[in-house]
């Protein structure tokens, strides 16, 4: 029983609620309201549709703050509270039982009676077995996995009840329960209400029919936004419970209103499994549109890793071309000094101490001119290149016949020859292996021992192919006798990051041998190799932004989205902030969801661009995948999701719950 001399529970001083202002006509609903309600009395606050009694409900329930007023729930001044503390209270101290139930669709009946707990931080474990016991005891042990639109009206409202005692269910507010209900479905509900007071509870009904008010044990009259009339009811007399059925009471715990300010809410981990669950639930259930979505991020993250393996594949092919071209070679041949005088002369000499410098791998001397080379009635101008027998190795160049002379016939003289493609074909063209045949290079007969692979010539260069190649001696002693020192030389130096420090021995050594005279010239592949370098890196840069643009449309896409879910589940945001979320629950909520959609997206994308990479290395494309940039996708999917997905989570989170429970 209630007793007279114990303080209010709820107290409401000169309460005023106002809506509008601003360029707004401002308009008054409630006028100074003067309320006491204590701890388990069964109240029925009844009046018209307009009268002001479900504004009252929602401040009742701290889903709303009046205008001006004293409200103080259980001595505390409740305008004190912030967002946080009074969600608190919506969370312990009351349960909410709409006209319109106000179930979430995509939970089932066990799920929609566990989510008060979740924001009380209860394990997932014992909010199941809560839940199940509740559903229970209200007839619903069959319906635990059903979805709302599976329930019937009754079966739905006895849901929101048992969501209403998940966390105790100290006070009940029960916003036109039988409103929506047949007779016996409303006779059912108005029973659980009775039982609900008699075991302890505080029932607050709120309903414009004056026969389910009646069964109330105080009515409150509500008319215009002022209370008419407060009176105790005949029928609203104290009653057992049936000791048959299974009672309710024994989910109530105690209630100290101190802990609002102290509570911390969801446990991180509790609330972001949950908002995973719930956001995969809902990604399944919208799967059309989610793959939509997912359609942007996917092709984003394809894209910057697809584009990007292009760019670095073919950015090593250049380096590898360039290599066979000599990326690590310097050319040398002699020259006037600067401050005049005759000209330079390379001797042999010079070239040995080259050989042992430490940055140089290889010297090659190279005499080459046009010469008239016949072979039986043909006879054409033809550039004779003779070097040494590193040649191939020093050009990264094979040889597709036969094979290239050897250092002992260079120092024996030997009379052979190794053939341009170009060349082979045209003095052969009818014999496929020209190898064992003669040339007459000048007046002196060469063998033809080998053919070299096609190549190609380099820019601003003789083609390659069109010349033939022998032994450097013998070139000297048969074919070039006047010539006193190369044309030029080649040097190879020991790796690629040397090749300047190469240049610089070289020319300290020349310098010293020569008497300080500059009477030769070196240049390198460098500034070649580094201006290819650079045009692929911005061939890379221009892929990659192309892909970049690709994830930013594929971000908006997912904006887009969210801030249609935002939309379309008002309604489910204003039952979870009833229910207890905080403001951080709901943006957590929203934003995980996002978060999901890109983080699928982009294992998706990541998956696809391996997939695609793969058929690319088949069909001979130039590809090399970066584990750094795989992952750099993802992670700027990731965060993709986080910056298009915050502006919609935030907007849900400031949503002000009664607007959100109106809301179809």
């Amino acid at each position: 029983m209630v007793s007279a001399g114990e303080p209010p529970l709820i107290e409401l001083r000169a309460i005023r609620k106002r809506y509008g202002g601003k360029d707004k006509p401002e308009v008054e609903v409630l006028h100074g309201i003067d309320l006491a309600i204590r701890a388990g009395e069964f109240i029925a606050i009844v009046g018209t549709s307009g009268s002001g009694k479900s504004t009252l409900m929602h401040l009742l329930g701290c889903l709303d703050r009046p205008s001006s007023g004293s409200y103080r729930f259980a001595g505390e001044d409740v305008s004190t509270f912030g967002a946080d503390e009074l969600a608190w209270l919506r969370r312990k101290a009351f349960g909410f039982v709409f006209q319109g139930y106000h179930l979430i669709a995509t939970e089932s009946a066990r799920e929609n009676v566990e989510v008060p707990a979740i924001y009380a931080g209860l394990p997932q474990d014992e909010r199941a077995r809560r839940a199940i016991s509740l559903l229970g005891r209200l007839g619903l042990s069959d319906k635990l996995d059903n979805r709302p639109n599976q329930l019937s009206g009754g079966q739905q409202q006895r849901v929101s009840i048992a969501r209403a005692l998940m966390n105790g269910g100290h006070i009940i507010l029960a916003d036109e329960p039988t409103g929506a209900l047949d007779f016996r479905s409303g006779a059912e509900v108005m029973a659980l209400l009775r039982e609900l007071a008699d075991t302890g509870h505080t029932v607050i009904l709120i309903t414009h029919d004056r026969d389910v008010a009646a069964q109330a044990r105080r009515v409150v009259e509500i008319r215009d936004g002022r209370i008419v009339a407060d009176n105790p009811t005949d029928t609203g007399i104290h009653r057992q419970p049936d000791e048959h059925k299974p009672s309710l009471h024994s989910q109530q715990s105690s209630l100290d209103i101190a802990q609002a300010r102290e509570d911390a809410g969801t446990p991180f981990w509790t609330g972001l499994r949950e908002a995973i669950r719930a956001a995969w639930r809902v990604m399944w259930i919208h799967r059309v549109r989610t793959s939509l979505t997912l359609l942007g991020i996917v092709i984003g993250v394809a894209s910057v890793i697809i584009m990007l393996a292009i760019g670095e594949g073919t950015k090593q092919q250049v380096i590898d071309q360039m290599g066979s071209l000599g990326t690590t070679v310097m050319y040398m041949s002699s020259d006037i000094p600067p401050t005049g005088g005759p000209n330079g002369v390379i001797t042999e000499e010079d070239l040995d101490a080259i050989a042992r410098l430490p940055e140089i791998s290889q010297v090659m001397p190279v005499i080459g001119d046009p010469l008239l080379v016949r072979h039986g009635n043909v006879d054409k101008q033809i550039y004779v290149f003779a070097s040494p027998y590193i040649m191939p190795v020093i050009h990264h160049w094979r040889v597709a016949q036969g094979r290239f002379f050897t250092d002992r016939e260079d120092r024996e003289l030997a009379p052979v020859v190794v053939l341009g493609h170009q060349i082979a074909r045209g003095f052969f063209p009818h014999r496929p292996d020209p190898v064992g045949q003669y040339l007459l290079i000048g007046t002196a007969p060469f063998e033809v021992i080998g053919v070299m692979a096609e190549r190609g010539a380099e820019s601003g260069s003789q083609d390659y192919d069109e010349m033939i190649f022998i032994p450097y001696r013998a070139g000297r002693a048969r074919v070039y006798q006047a010539q006193e020192q190369p044309d030029y030389v080649v040097m190879e130096a020991a790796s690629i990051d040397q090749v300047q420090a190469a240049e610089a021995a070289v020319r300290v050594l020349l310098l010293e041998r020569h008497g300080g005279r500059e009477d030769f010239r070196i240049g390198n592949a460098a500034a070649k190799l580094k201006a290819q370098m650079e045009t692929r890196d911005t061939m890379t840069r221009m892929l990659g932004l192309v892909a970049a643009v690709s994830l930013l449309v594929g971000g908006i896409g997912v904006m887009n989205v969210m801030l249609m879910t935002v939309k379309e589940r008002t309604r489910e945001i204003g039952i979870r902030m009833a229910t207890g979320a905080r403001e951080y629950d709901i943006l957590n909520q929203f934003l995980i969801e996002a978060m999901l959609v890109t983080i699928v997206g982009g294992t998706v994308g990541v998956v696809l661009g391996l997939t695609v990479g793969a058929l690319l290395i088949f069909w001979e494309v130039p590809v090399i995948f970066s584990f750094s940039v795989m992952i750099g996708a993802f992670a700027c999917a990731v965060v993709t999701g986080l910056v298009f997905g915050y502006m919609p989570a935030r907007t849900a989170a400031r949503l002000d719950p009664v607007v959100a429970l109106s809301s179809e």
